[in-house]
């Protein structure tokens, strides 16, 4: 079995390109640095330090990546690993590892990530605001919008 389980923040704003042909198929590459924990000498002195892991995203995936995902977004990413290789100018041979994603989501809200350019920008709605016992206020309007009534 294949699959791979990532949660990270990109490293820079998804590279997004589009296949030719009839139906163009958007294809968008992203790197994720993902946190990595180690304990070194022994001592429970948990030093931290980040794998950055190449990340591939087609069709869908691809156009949600290209409209949503920012620098600094952190998401949590399922798919598989693929390897390849190609031959460079040089003549040498490049291998070559990434992750093909198959589904990607934010990882945290929008607010919890306001020091960065990351995060859903998608609702023109105003977000509503806490009541302060916990649950949200609904703003007046919206009620036949939802699921229950």
């Amino acid at each position: 079995m294949n699959k791979v389980i990532l949660m990270g923040r990109l490293t820079r704003d998804p590279e997004v390109r589009y296949s030719q042909g009839e139906t163009p198929l958007a294809i968008a590459r992203y790197t994720l640095a993902v946190d990595r924990r180690f304990n070194r000498n022994n001592g429970g002195d948990n030093q931290q330090t980040a794998d950055f892991i190449s990340c591939v995203a087609f069709g869908r995936s691809g156009e949600f990546a290209e409209k949503y995902l920012r620098k600094g977004t952190k998401i949590a990413v399922t798919g598989r690993i693929q390897t390849g290789s190609y031959t460079n100018r040089d003549g040498q041979t490049v291998y070559t590892t990434e992750v093909v994603v198959e589904d990607q989501e934010f990882a945290e809200s929008k607010n919890s990530n306001s020091g960065s350019d990351g995060g859903y920008t998608g609702s023109s709605r105003p977000a509503p605001s806490g009541a302060g016992d916990g649950f949200m206020n609904i703003p007046d309007g919206i009620d036949e919008e939802l699921p229950f009534n």
